[in-house]
């Protein structure tokens, strides 16, 4: 069975993510840090499409909660290994450098950018060994352009972006490709607190996204008809 791991993977894009990997044949590893109930509706969703699904909590900031979590998983499924990996859990806390707490600027960048280090730390080396794995890391346009009031956000993604770029080149050879994707507005609990009629002036495409359509550029590059594609930031934006 091929075995797909999604961060943050029980609702808005994470969510979208998972039942796309899942209808590609993928059983889907359902991470998520707190919300079950929401983690356990994903789980359902993909089963009653006839895919494969299993809840796999921890927190991505824990790098200690993340190996525990992970070898367990790997020695229970000694002959299998998770292929593709999509970092997906993310959270934002904006406020004006100025004024941002210590707190603030830690817990983006601990949540965000160190969880994407401390999973594919741990996978990638499995990948390599068997010569096939993704590696895909939804950061944001926030991270290529800056946004005013996301400092610690903007640093975290950017970040993610750097950390892409190098590991692709550490892991092309063995057929393991590492690329981002940079959603803009996306119609997410994450930005139901922005003020989308105004947003949606800026946007070229005069609307906010869909996590499907963010989805069906992962499903792209977790397929081998991306074997070719790597180090790569792609932008879902219409076009900001």
């Amino acid at each position: 069975m091929k075995y797909a791991l999604v961060t943050g993977g029980s609702r808005g894009i994470g969510r979208a993510i998972s039942l796309k990997l899942a209808e590609a044949g993928y059983a889907v590893l359902i991470n998520y840090q707190s919300n079950q109930t929401a983690a356990e509706e994903t789980k359902q969703m993909i089963e009653q499409a006839g895919g494969a699904a299993e809840l796999m909590p921890f927190d991505v900031a824990d790098g200690k909660a993340v190996e525990k979590v992970l070898s367990d998983w790997q020695t229970a499924h000694a002959e299998e290994y998770i292929a593709v990996l999509v970092n997906n859990a993310g959270i934002r806390k904006d406020n004006l450098m100025f004024w941002m707490t210590d707190e603030e600027w830690h817990n983006i960048l601990n949540t965000n950018l160190n969880g994407a280090f401390y999973t594919s730390r741990f996978l990638a080396k499995y990948m390599m060994n068997k010569k096939f794995g993704r590696i895909i890391n939804i950061v944001s346009i926030s991270g290529i352009t800056g946004m005013s009031g996301q400092t610690n956000y903007s640093a975290a993604k950017a970040g993610i972006i750097g950390m892409t770029k190098a590991l692709a080149l550490e892991t092309a050879k063995k057929r393991v490709t590492v690329n981002a994707v940079a959603p803009g507005f996306i119609e997410t609990d994450m930005t139901k607190d922005l003020p989308q009629d105004e947003l949606k002036k800026i946007v070229p495409a005069n609307r906010f996204g869909k996590a499907e359509e963010v989805a069906d550029l992962v499903g792209f590059l977790a397929s081998e008809n991306a074997a070719y594609i790597t180090g790569e930031v792609i932008k879902i934006s219409g076009g900001l």
